[in-house]
């Protein structure tokens, strides 16, 4: 059976809806291990002989929202929603660069210095500042003795906290909350993948924990200037370091424990390539089924998808994190 695919793509500027009406790629990059998901549409600079980078730019500009949809037959579900964060053109081709909702945080924010504080302290903060009917939503309990914010806008606070913690961090505009939660806590919805059905190639890896070495060393530079280090995993494996603000031993150990999550399984890692249907997000379990090999079923969370297409069709680049079950 064949379906035919679909997309739109709507640009709202100034309370003006513009649909997009051609278009050579759209590239969707979703993961709980950046900061923001991002979308690039990319465009010929002139079709049908006419130049459209002053009609695209006389109806979108930084800062207009994007809502990109994508299915077949006509059943289309929402794959992005965010804002534009730059126009470039190129060897011939424009590109519209966009970016989720966290691009409402690109405002800078005050200088302080924070002493102690938390997580989600600094979030309220940031939040206080950007927009007050903003809500925070943490249940990542990662507290700092001091944290520095300086020249920054809420959006560089934010990669910080992330790059630091591992926090999955993102905002959702509909309900207007800043969310932060630990790796591998969320959990979104489900979806079945086979190597004989709808797998259409891959690149993953059946590995055992045992094989997995991975040793993890946490960093940090406490208040009276002396550098501390927790060391987490199996010595001589490959190491991992991370470099934090000022924080107890023991918020150094939750950061080391949530980075070795992804060594301690008997399973796949790696990447598979599938179709557009079934849908699936990052935070989403995937039970993984081998009927050739049935001990390396198991289902896994899923950390990234990366979602392509264009007149050649459609596919989606899933990126698999830690194992949650068997199959």
């Amino acid at each position: 059976m064949f379906y035919d695919m679909d997309w739109a793509i709507t640009f709202t500027t100034d309370g003006q809806d513009h649909d997009l009406l051609t278009m050579a790629e759209c590239s969707i990059i979703c993961s709980v291990d950046n900061l923001a998901d991002t979308a690039t549409i990319v465009l010929p600079e002139a079709v049908f002989n006419e130049v459209i980078l002053k009609d695209i730019e006389s109806k979108i500009k930084r800062g207009s929202s994007v809502v990109i949809k994508l299915g077949y037959d006509g059943n289309l579900e929402t794959e992005f929603t965010g804002f534009v964060e730059n126009i470039t053109t190129n060897d011939n081709t424009l590109k519209i660069l966009c970016e989720d909702a966290l691009f409402l945080f690109r405002k800078s924010v005050k200088d302080v210095e924070l002493k102690p504080t938390s997580v989600k302290r600094i979030a309220q903060l940031l939040v206080n500042q950007v927009d007050p009917s903003y809500k925070v939503s943490c249940d990542y309990d990662i507290n700092y003795e001091k944290f520095t914010i300086h020249q920054a806008t809420a959006y560089d606070v934010l990669r910080k906290l992330q790059e630091e913690t591992k926090g999955n961090i993102y905002f959702d505009a509909a309900t207007k909350t800043l969310h932060i939660h630990p790796p591998y806590v969320e959990k979104g919805g489900e979806a079945k993948f086979s190597f004989h059905h709808n797998i259409e190639s891959s690149s993953l890896n059946y590995k055992r924990a045992i094989d997995k070495k991975v040793e993890v060393h946490i960093k940090s530079t406490s208040l009276d200037g002396k550098v501390k280090e927790v060391v987490a995993g199996v010595t001589g494996g490959d190491r991992i370091t991370l470099n934090v603000g000022p924080m107890s031993d023991a918020d150094m150990r939750k950061i080391a424990q949530a980075a070795l999550l992804k060594s301690n399984y008997d399973g796949y890692d790696g990447t598979f390539d599938s179709w557009l249907i079934p849908v699936v997000r990052p935070t989403y379990t995937v039970e993984l089924i081998d009927l050739d090999y049935e001990f390396k079923n198991g289902r896994y969370y899923v950390v990234a998808v990366t979602t392509t297409f264009g007149s050649g069709g459609g596919k989606r680049t899933v990126t698999i994190g830690i194992k949650v079950g068997n199959g």
